[in-house]
C-alpha cells in the first residue's frame, strides 16, 4: 500500500497524486465519515470541497458513507474490491475509526496493505488513526462514543510506527493543542513527526 499522508487537504505533492493516475487508473473513493459528529452543512460543505480538488486533479470520484456498511461488512469488501485508491478526509479522529470498525473498512484496509497497488491518500484524521494507538489525540478531539455502539476505539490501524502529528505551526484553530500533543510526545519519549499544513508524508 501506497501512503500518501498529508496535514490538511491534499498537501503539495499532488504530481505525485496524477503519476499513480497515468500508472493505474483514476477511480477513487472520498471517505467522508471523520466529519459525521459535525453539522450536516459542514459536511456537505467540505463534501463538495474535497471531491473538487480530487476531480481537478483527474480522479473519477465514488462517495462513500461507512454507515452503509455496519449492518453489513461483506458487502463493503464486494462494492470496494475493484477499486485501488482511497481518500479519507479528516474531522474527528476517534469518530473515524469507530466507523472503520463497525463498517470493516479496516479489515478490507489490512488485505490491502500489502499490494502495493493500492493508494491510501488521508489528511488530518484521515492520516493520524493510522498510527498504532490514538489515545494521545484526546488532547484535540473529543473521544465521544458515537453510532450509539458506545465504545470508544483507542486503537488505530496501525500502518505507520509513529504518531502523525497534523497542523503543526499551522493557521489552525486548534493549533495551540497540537502543539500540546508535541510536547507529550517528547515528554513521554513517543516517536512522531510533526507536520505543518501543505506539508505531505509518502511512504
Amino acid at each position: 500500500m501506497k501512503l500518501y499522508m498529508s496535514s490538511q487537504k491534499l498537501g503539495n505533492e499532488i504530481d505525485v497524486l496524477k503519476k499513480w493516475i497515468n500508472e493505474h487508473n483514476n477511480k477513487i473513493l472520498l471517505i467522508f465519515n471523520a466529519l459525521d459528529a459535525k453539522s450536516k452543512e459542514k459536511i456537505e460543505f467540505n463534501i463538495k470541497e474535497d471531491t473538487k480538488l480530487l476531480q481537478e486533479i483527474g480522479f473519477e470520484v465514488k462517495l462513500v458513507d461507512l454507515k452503509d456498511y455496519f449492518e453489513d461488512n461483506k458487502k463493503l469488501n464486494n462494492d470496494f474490491i475493484k477499486y485501488n485508491a482511497c481518500c479519507v478526509m479528516g474531522g474527528n479522529v476517534f469518530v473515524l475509526r469507530q466507523a472503520m470498525r463497525y463498517s470493516g473498512f479496516d479489515e478490507f484496509l489490512y488485505q490491502k496493505f500489502s499490494d502495493n497497488n493500492f493508494l491510501y491518500i488521508g489528511y488530518s484524521a484521515g492520516s493520524c488513526v493510522l498510527c498504532e494507538n490514538l489515545k494521545i489525540f484526546d488532547i484535540v478531539d473529543e473521544p465521544i462514543k458515537f453510532y450509539e455502539k458506545n465504545e470508544i476505539i483507542y486503537n488505530g490501524i496501525n500502518f505507520i510506527n509513529y504518531i502523525f502529528i497534523p497542523h503543526y505551526e499551522s493557521n489552525y484553530h486548534k493549533v495551540n493543542l497540537i502543539q500540546e500533543v508535541v510536547e507529550k510526545c517528547k515528554i513521554e519519549n513517543k516517536k512522531f513527526r510533526a507536520v505543518r499544513d501543505g506539508e505531505v508524508i509518502i511512504q
